[in-house]
């Protein structure tokens, strides 16, 4: 997400960074650009106006324009108006009332509503330690109340048995009593959608909302949809008064014009981000970040929490030992590997980096082979057990016949043989050290493959 944005601000402040001393008339030609920019993003008119409006009054202060960096001291007044747009600080769900604690999903057909109840279900379990009903009260798109029943078996959530020709208020009922009965902490009910906004989906919305007194009504929104998304929630929230807002697919949405618009047109704070199809693919928003990943300047933060929520605690700490002892073998290799893929890959990862924007863009212009994770692990996985532990064994006739069976080149194989070299020289090296001098945050960043050259 903000891809195509963050390139566009992070040309217009490099230009102004060239300057070095700014007068008003460049400050006011650079946000004519960030105008244009947010535009093109996809952001509200009205809020793309209020927005420079607030910089604008900032930025052209004597304090910025006679400072020893004013173009560093716009960018910064820009981060923090866009923090304050996107909403003060990251606010969670708000499940503090008396169990059972209701989570109504609203919103259009197609937004991604019965995956969002099962990812919130599993996130809710798994993070908050959290018992989780789910309950589809969608009635009229076929097999909507089994796709919820097969999510919730996935994701180990239990769902609410089907009752034939049950109506979505008397579901909602049901719901809750069973959840009153059988210690649930929270309830998570999928209304139906409709392909627009009508008096009915309204209506039934609204009636279930009455019934059952939900604790958090949440707006279900396809970033996708563009501005379309920010009607849509200003709808919902004139007759339901929502509490927040979940964006979904902003995983494919390079412009992000939804989400900056979204709080400040409905004033709802946005609770959480999907970000892939996996039911674990949900995350919090927080609002300082996504600021900061917008202007380039990454997201340290949440790289540390995705390595710290991915990585194995006894596959790491059986690493150290071994690498300890002087031990790093291709198993090895291909373990960092997966805890890679795990985090997203090498985009993913790079994603959350400070000023790796432009290398991002020259990956892409080189055409670089980001697949090149899953063909490394092919390559090991097409070795024999002996030879993964002693690659002296991988002559000429093995590796090609490596290279045939996992699909790629000998050139390929001898690559990755290469870069398993340098790590396994660099870890004896780390071991001459000692334990003191070890790296402790091992295995994160282990297994980053070499692009070739």
């Amino acid at each position: 997400m903000f891809e195509s944005l963050s390139g566009r601000l992070g040309d217009i402040f490099d230009r102004l960074r060239r300057r070095g001393a700014l007068t008003e008339g460049d400050v006011d030609a650079a946000l004519r650009e960030v105008r244009v920019a947010l535009l093109e993003a996809d952001v509200a008119l009205p809020v793309v106006k209020g927005f420079i409006e607030k910089v604008k009054a900032r930025a052209v202060g004597t304090e910025v324009l006679r400072s020893v960096t004013p173009a560093q001291m716009v960018v910064k007044i820009v981060h923090d108006e866009l923090v304050a747009m996107l909403g003060e600080g990251s606010e969670g769900l708000a499940l503090a009332s008396t169990p059972p604690v209701v989570v109504l999903l609203v919103g259009l057909q197609g937004s991604g509503k019965t995956t969002t109840a099962g990812k919130i279900g599993l996130m809710l379990q798994e993070r908050q330690k959290k018992r989780v009903l789910l309950a589809s009260l969608d009635v009229y798109r076929p097999a909507a109340q089994e796709q919820l029943r097969v999510l919730g078996e996935k994701a180990h959530v239990p769902t609410l048995p089907v009752v034939a020709d049950q109506q979505p208020v008397d579901i909602a009922r049901r719901a809750l009593d069973t959840a009153r009965r059988e210690g649930f902490d929270a309830v998570l009910l999928d209304t139906a959608g409709r392909l627009h906004v009508d008096a009915a989906l309204m209506d039934e919305a609204a009636a279930v909302a009455a019934a059952t007194s939900p604790a958090e009504t949440l707006l279900v929104v396809d970033s996708l949809t563009g501005q379309d998304a920010v009607n849509v929630a200003r709808a919902f929230h004139e007759r339901l008064k929502l509490t927040g807002i979940v964006l979904t697919r902003v995983d494919g949405d390079a412009r992000g014009g939804a989400a900056l618009s979204m709080r400040a047109v409905t004033g709802c704070p946005i609770r959480l981000i999907g970000v892939g199809e996996k039911l674990d693919a949900v995350e919090p928003f927080h609002p300082d970040r996504v600021a900061s990943r917008i202007l380039g300047m990454g997201d340290v933060v949440s790289l540390v929490e995705k390595a710290a929520a991915t990585i194995e605690e006894e596959e790491a700490l059986r690493l150290k030992a071994k690498l300890e002892q002087g031990g790093f073998d291709l198993d090895d290799m291909a373990a960092q590997l997966r805890q890679l893929k795990k985090m997203g890959g090498v985009e993913g990862v790079m994603g959350l980096l400070p000023g790796v924007a432009k290398v991002k863009k020259q990956l892409a212009e080189a055409k670089v082979d980001t697949t090149i994770l899953a063909r490394q692990e092919a390559i090991i996985a097409s070795m024999t057990k002996r030879e993964r532990k002693d690659v002296r064994l991988l002559n000429a006739s093995r590796r090609r016949r490596i290279a045939a069976g996992s699909g790629t080149t000998v050139a390929e194989v001898n690559r990755l043989l290469k870069q398993y070299q340098e790590m396994a020289n660099m870890m004896k090296k780390m071991r001459k050290l000692g334990k003191k001098g070890f790296l402790r945050n091992l295995p994160f960043g282990a297994g980053m493959p070499q692009f070739p050259r």
